[in-house]
């Protein structure tokens, strides 16, 4: 089985008929035939928006999450909105109790962030994100921005703060056989709604993914605080052949790379730290993303 999503997920996109969620809703049609049901435009409701994909239905656009849940029956949404109104378009799915929200914008003002919080805390709708990549499982589902291309069904589970090595993850298990059940990407902000607890939980619990890989960044004690978790599963009997990765390695204190989160400071976030906690917890850390193929495939054959 997958997480998260599989190829029964019905979605429903915030910002649809901006040239992103155009794009990324053609792509997600194209390759899997992900039930994309509908749009939502505050201004445009009731009309409809058409792919460039062949054979692909037209989707209604509805003013608001709420109609849009009711006439289709979605359960996950997607959200392409522009920074200054990302918080609350998710404000306004988890309202419509949109079970699964996804948040692939970039840059959202931490304020902003903080009032989703306080809001989601209080509901029963699980946030992938902002500022990440989305979730994909191969020949199922694809929702966010991830290129289908690259993914090959296996057993594999992906998770990862930063996009693009989400994406070399997956390129590197590809060519090495493996394939993936589901990639993941959590996002680099200090204020998201999943983190990677949330997943690996998801990950072992998952009888077809059968290993995995995580990968982290400087910044934050998102990555101790997961190594800490598995090694408390580990001795419940509970544990998975492991290959990681820690970006930004190399940093700076005080420097900001790429992700808002990435950030060292009062000593704490570094790298040397993260690669020391993941390999405690019986993470095979891989010298380069380039190598993470390589590296699971050595854990795997011990």
């Amino acid at each position: 089985m997958s997480i998260l999503v599989n190829r029964d997920t019905k979605i429903i996109v915030q910002g649809l008929t901006g040239k992103t969620g155009t794009f990324h809703t053609e792509q997600a049609l194209e390759y899997y035939g992900t039930k994309m049901v509908a749009g939502v435009h505050p201004k445009k409701g009731g009309e409809t928006w058409s792919s460039g994909v062949e054979g692909a239905a037209e989707l209604p656009i509805f003013a608001t999450v709420g109609e849009a849940k009711e006439a289709t029956g979605a359960d996950a949404s997607v959200i392409y909105v522009p920074p200054a109104g990302a918080g609350a378009a998710i404000i306004e799915a988890i309202d419509a109790e949109i079970p699964f929200i996804v948040c692939i914008t970039e840059g959202i003002p931490v304020a902003d962030m903080i009032k989703v919080k306080a809001r989601l805390d209080k509901s029963s709708s699980r946030l992938l994100g902002p500022n990440c990549p989305g979730v994909l499982t191969p020949e199922e589902c694809k929702i966010g921005i991830m290129p289908g291309s690259i993914f090959k069904k296996g057993s594999v589970g992906v998770v990862s703060r930063s996009g693009t090595l989400t994406y070399e993850a997956v390129f590197q298990t590809s060519n090495a056989g493996l394939g993936q059940t589901t990639a993941v990407g959590i996002g680099g902000d200090p204020v998201k709604g999943t983190e990677f607890i949330d997943i690996l939980e998801m990950f072992l619990a998952d009888d077809e993914t059968k290993s995995m890989i995580m990968i982290g960044e400087i910044g934050g004690s998102a990555e101790e605080e997961a190594a800490q978790f598995l090694m408390d599963e580990a001795k419940k009997g509970r544990s998975k052949p492991m290959a990681g990765f820690i970006a930004g390695r190399t940093a700076p204190p005080g420097r900001t790379m790429g992700h808002a989160g990435a950030v060292i400071s009062g000593g704490k976030g570094g790298a040397e730290d993260k690669i020391a906690a993941m390999e405690e917890a019986g993470i095979r850390v891989s010298p380069s993303p380039a190598k993470l193929g390589e590296t699971l495939l050595g854990v795997l054959k011990g």
